[in-house]
């Protein structure tokens, strides 16, 4: 796949903490009760520090904060390992992907200072005062608006990431002229691919949210068709050319995105994985016994949790001789899922259906 000295960017999810409960995150079981899984666990500033020298910055290009299970704005280092960076690397492009609720109008204020103007925030804000909390469960509206402007007014460069679901779909154009008005340099109106759902390999008309008490909430629904994600449709053609989706992924050609990036993710726990979407599979809560999943003979095979841990080892001898990336590569070339080809690549990086790609196409 690539080596230590092909790494041109990060990925990190320092946390698995999040203040909200989004009813379509891996974190919570629909909005309600967390992930029976998922330990909560952190990154501090010094395993950041263990974890990337200041020689392995130098080589960057790009650090974004983003992940699968937490958000970065409620992790406790997360402004002092944006510092680490940019004092390692003045040039590299620094980012982070937030639900924007938490923390104080200065915290962001000096987290505008800190990135400056190679980076930005992509704010993930599905609607308005009377629709965002309604996927952002727990997201209180009035701070989300006051930490965006205050990270605009200390120089911060802003994206606005708007889920169109049925409940905002009408709110668009006022959400993008808000936008405009605060100082977003971005509006980015994104066609989700939540409504196909990864167990069991189909597309999806809705989705049911609850909260913390398990009680239903509302029903998430696809928005109209201008704004729905073309990939459903593509099912559609692949289902009736194939025959079902995993005969799809059987047959599938895999073009890895993070390779031709030189990419990897670093999780939580301080585990190298090639993307979010392998490390996503770690945890599913829907599962008993998480270790079901597919990608679990492929950590298995490079020495557990231990052979990939970033607390543990070095990070070049992670890359370069754990076997994990190269593992997982070779696997592409199996004639079948059954006989070791791993699906969440062929469903996210086969040829043929791109669910990521197209929720950002116009």
């Amino acid at each position: 796949m690539y080596k230590y000295k092909d790494i041109r960017m990060v990925h990190l999810e320092i946390t698995q903490a999040c203040q909200a409960a989004c009813p379509m995150c891996d974190r919570n079981e629909n909005g309600g009760v967390d992930n029976k899984h998922m330990t909560n666990a952190e990154l501090s500033l010094e395993d950041c520090q263990k974890i990337f020298k200041p020689e392995f910055i130098k080589q960057l290009e790009v650090m974004y904060m983003c992940g699968n299970l937490g958000d970065p704005i409620v992790a406790k280092d997360t402004l002092e390992v944006f510092r680490y960076f940019r004092a390692n690397n003045p040039k590299m492009w620094l980012s982070m992907n937030t639900n924007a609720g938490a923390k104080t109008a200065e915290w962001w204020a000096e987290l505008a200072s800190v990135i400056g103007r190679n980076g930005t925030v992509i704010f993930s804000v599905d609607g308005l005062s009377d629709t965002n909390h309604l996927y952002r469960q727990n997201v209180n509206w009035a701070i989300v608006e006051r930490n965006m402007r205050a990270f605009i007014a200390a120089g911060g460069r802003a994206r606005w990431d708007y889920i169109i679901f049925e409940h905002n779909q009408h709110q668009v154009e006022e959400a993008e002229a808000l936008a405009a008005e605060w100082g977003v340099e971005k509006f980015m109106k994104k066609k989700t691919g939540r409504f196909f759902s990864t167990s069991k390999h189909q597309g999806k008309e809705s989705h049911q949210a609850q909260n913390r008490k398990g009680v239903q909430t509302v029903t998430l629904k696809k928005p109209k068709e201008e704004f729905q994600n073309l990939a459903m449709a593509k099912e559609k053609e692949l289902v009736k050319t194939y025959g079902s989706m995993i005969d799809y992924y059987n047959k599938c050609e895999v073009e890895c995105k993070v390779a031709k990036e030189g990419n990897i993710f670093v999780t939580a726990e301080g585990l190298l994985l090639p993307c979010c979407w392998t490390a996503g599979r770690m945890y599913k809560w829907w599962h008993e016994d998480y270790r079901t999943e597919q990608i679990w003979d492929f950590i298995d095979r490079a020495g557990g949790k231990t052979g990939i841990s970033l607390l543990d080892n070095d990070l070049e001898q992670v890359i370069d001789n754990s076997g994990l990336l190269q593992d997982i590569t070779n696997s592409w070339s199996k004639p079948s899922l059954k006989e070791g080809k791993l699906g969440v690549c062929a469903n996210k990086c086969g040829t043929e259906f791109d669910a990521f790609k197209l929720q950002f196409e116009e």
